[in-house]
């Protein structure tokens, strides 16, 4: 196996597909990107056996192709000192010696036998198929990721539901504290869904940001590909059955404040310095188009309060909920102005973002509040 290529082109394809590496990873040979080169196009494989990042480029004056595993850190440490070069890499297929020349110099990796590297999980025959909108799919991890939980006793939740129906799509995340929806219009011919885990997720988010056309997506019982222009990514879904998020959204909340989101944000910031360190509460006290923001901490004998203007429209109501959620929250949302519905202290508050013109897509988050003492 003998080829030229770009310093930096190879180094970011490394980079890409090594996100995937896990530090604990049960097999040696996990440790390795799996490099096969056939005709002019390099093509980069990483693993952690629930996760698979297939990458590729085009590489010049090939002399010979051949597979060889080559361990990632050295690979990645080796080329993060390289200024923008041509590099020659020959492998030794005896001793699986890597041989990295430049116009200066020379260095050697030892690489390994590919043979041992597991297989690129295959969908089934009951697949299915879609075209999936760039934008789309970017949208829905960034807005929904953030409320995913860390649960391992309800694993379910430590992922994004994906709903494919008819006329839309949906994504959704919740911790059972907070829960976001976005739901956006389009054209499916596929009725299903399926829920994908956080780490292939933020892999997808990061690769995704490089993409223009379509993303292909198949999935089966048990896995997921997207294929991309210069990237596959095959990942295991995570089984079992998503909660009943619908049920958990009320549907009548007669009470309702449009308020600037960063005047808000940064009240809370302001006002959260002061509350409980283990429960972060902040108490909101809505009425007569104003918002009290109060919190305490009674062992520390510290308390703080802040007053922002609102347009409201209800009954007085006094809710708590804790400042750290309110904020992630709030701070996903990208509109000057968010609409805040309210039942009573005991139910969930709704959030959602107020736009001047009609959208394609709504997005819906809902925190569940916490007891305040009257």
């Amino acid at each position: 196996m003998k080829f030229s290529v770009s310093s930096s082109a190879l180094l970011s394809l490394l980079a890409t597909t090594g996100k995937v590496i896990s530090n604990k990873n049960t097999l040696p040979i996990l440790d390795y990107f799996l490099m096969e080169l056939n005709g002019d196009r390099l093509q980069v494989t990483t693993s952690d056996l629930e996760t698979t990042l297939i990458g590729s480029i085009t590489v010049d004056n090939v002399e010979s192709e051949g597979t060889i595993a080559a361990p990632a850190k050295l690979m990645l440490d080796s080329l993060k000192e390289f200024p923008e070069l041509p590099l020659t890499i020959e492998v030794n297929d005896k001793n699986w010696e890597i041989r990295i020349n430049w116009k200066s110099g020379s260095l050697s990796i030892p690489g390994a036998s590919a043979v041992s590297y597991p297989a690129v999980p295959q969908l089934s025959a009951e697949k299915k198929e879609l075209e999936m909108d760039v934008d789309m799919l970017v949208n829905g991890i960034n807005k929904t990721i953030f409320a995913t939980a860390d649960d391992e006793l309800r694993p379910v939740m430590n992922g994004i539901y994906i709903n494919l129906q008819p006329a839309s799509l949906t994504f959704v995340g919740t911790d059972a504290h907070k829960l976001v929806k976005y739901e956006s219009e389009c054209e499916n011919e596929v009725n299903a869904s399926f829920i994908l885990p956080k780490k292939p997720a933020n892999l997808l988010k990061s690769v995704l940001l490089k993409e223009e056309d379509a993303i292909h997506v198949g999935f089966d019982s048990k896995n997921a590909t997207f294929q991309l222009k210069n990237h596959t990514l095959v990942c295991r879904l995570i089984e079992g059955n998503y909660p009943n998020y619908n049920a958990v959204i009320p549907a009548n909340n007669p009470n309702k404040v449009l308020v600037d989101r960063i005047e808000l944000v940064n009240g809370i910031k302001r006002v959260a310095v002061c509350s409980n360190p283990t429960t972060n509460l902040i108490r909101m006290d809505i009425a007569d188009n104003r918002i009290d923001l109060t919190a305490q901490d009674i062992d520390f004998s510290v308390s703080a309060n802040e007053t922002i203007s609102c347009s409201y429209d209800g009954q007085p109501i006094s809710i708590g909920f804790k400042s750290t959620f309110l904020v992630e929250i709030l701070s996903n949302m990208e509109t000057p102005t968010v609409v805040i519905e309210l039942a009573d202290s005991t139910r969930a508050g709704v959030f959602k973002p107020v736009y001047d013109d009609k959208q394609t897509s709504a997005t819906l988050m809902l925190l569940m509040p916490m007891m305040i003492n009257a």
